[in-house]
């Protein structure tokens, strides 16, 4: 967006109607919604005895991250240095960066976040980086705090359980400057399946793999005071085993089409509403039973199927990928919808849509009431 965009916008914030009139293609937060999924979250960890350290790669936003913060969360997770580095520019004290650095550059900017950011951790999978991380935290000589990331499964990252996680642990717990704090583990894989049943059983799988790892540590008298993980698919599954000791949700904010679509258990649906939406408008209409809008391919994630209309459009109405720059409304028989007409799109996927845009434009009911920069957009490194 524009700075003439973002300046339009800005004057009219607090207008009856405004919302209508964000220039689009737009991404809007509903901040009634997401405030009430803040807070139930944050009750619903605050019954079952855990903190609540959600993942900032879902949002991006040192607003949001302030927010849940506000709401009792410990701090934040981020999944790559860049992340770190943005919260950690907006004043947040209290990061968990959940991928290895394992590059050169990387652990300098890791030790240089180290001495600015006051509770700093790092997860690690592999002795190499171990040894790594140790030799640049003595160099620095100022004590980095670890994870051990276990793979439970996903085998994107982590080391496997058993003897290997607990050599690594006491190679990281024998380090001068580096203090081991205890585990790290996502069973992503898991997140989206659909059958609560199956999640349930697979998920108390992936827990008891956890907390046998976690006793494995305590045995040999090494510290596991933090047991970090689970998701917004897993919520409300984590907490039976008893292993974790704060959770790592994240979309639970926001929602999208992948997680309204998985089945929470016993017909129930989930207790999160959606609160983030793409606003778009509708730029031709030339063609019977179709219309043009200015929100494609670039406007969402496109990792998953196209967006879900939920509002603008007449009843049976559907959005098709048109192009880079376009998307398509297809009709049913004798509707239209007259240039300029507005509408609102459920995200596919909410994390990598987020990354497509520089702004939050934050409404309450019909008003535009303040715009949010994403300030870690784009911070893949």
């Amino acid at each position: 967006m524009t700075s003439e965009a973002v300046a339009a916008a800005k004057a009219m914030i607090g207008e009856p109607g405004s919302r209508a009139l964000i220039p689009t293609p737009a991404l809007v937060l509903d901040l009634d919604a997401f405030e009430r999924n803040v807070a139930r979250m944050a009750e619903h960890c605050k019954v079952n005895g855990l903190s609540i350290r959600p993942h900032a790669k879902t949002h991006k936003s040192v607003a949001i991250a302030k927010a849940q913060v506000a709401a009792g969360a410990l701090g934040v997770c981020c999944a790559k240095l860049g992340e770190a580095e943005a919260m950690a520019e907006g004043g947040i004290g209290s990061i968990l960066i959940t991928s290895p650095v394992v590059t050169g550059q990387g652990l300098d900017r890791l030790m240089a976040l180290n001495a600015k950011v006051p509770d700093l951790m790092v997860v690690v999978d592999h002795p190499d980086n171990a040894r790594a991380l140790a030799a640049a935290a003595s160099e620095a000589k100022r004590t980095l705090k670890v994870l051990v990331d276990l793979d439970v499964g996903l085998h994107r990252t982590g080391i496997r359980p058993g003897d290997d996680a607990t050599d690594l642990a006491e190679l990281l717990d024998a380090a001068e400057f580096l203090q081991l704090r205890g585990l790290q583990a996502y069973a992503g894989h898991l997140m989206h399946i659909h059958d609560f049943a199956e999640r349930r059983e697979k998920s108390l799988a992936a827990m008891k793999m956890l907390g046998d790892q976690r006793d494995a540590l305590k045995a040999k008298g090494l510290c596991c005071d933090i047991v970090s993980g689970g998701g917004t698919g897993s919520y409300n599954i984590d907490p039976e085993a008893k292993v974790l000791t704060e959770l790592q949700g994240g979309s639970y904010i926001f929602m999208d089409k992948q997680y309204n679509d998985v089945a929470l258990g016993n017909g129930a649906s989930f207790p999160f509403e959606t609160s983030l939406f793409v606003q778009m408008s509708v730029v031709s209409n030339n063609t019977k039973n179709l219309a043009t809008t200015d929100a494609g391919f670039k406007s969402f994630s496109t990792d998953a199927e196209p967006p879900q209309l939920l509002s603008g459009g007449p009843e049976g109405a559907g959005y098709f990928f048109f192009g880079d720059e376009q998307g398509g409304i297809l009709l049913p028989d004798g509707a239209h919808l007259p240039l300029g007409s507005v509408l609102t799109a459920m995200t596919p996927h909410c994390d990598p849509t987020v990354n497509l845009y520089d702004f939050y434009h934050v409404v309450r009911g019909d008003r535009l009431v303040d715009i949010w920069p994403i300030e870690a957009r784009g911070r893949s490194a």
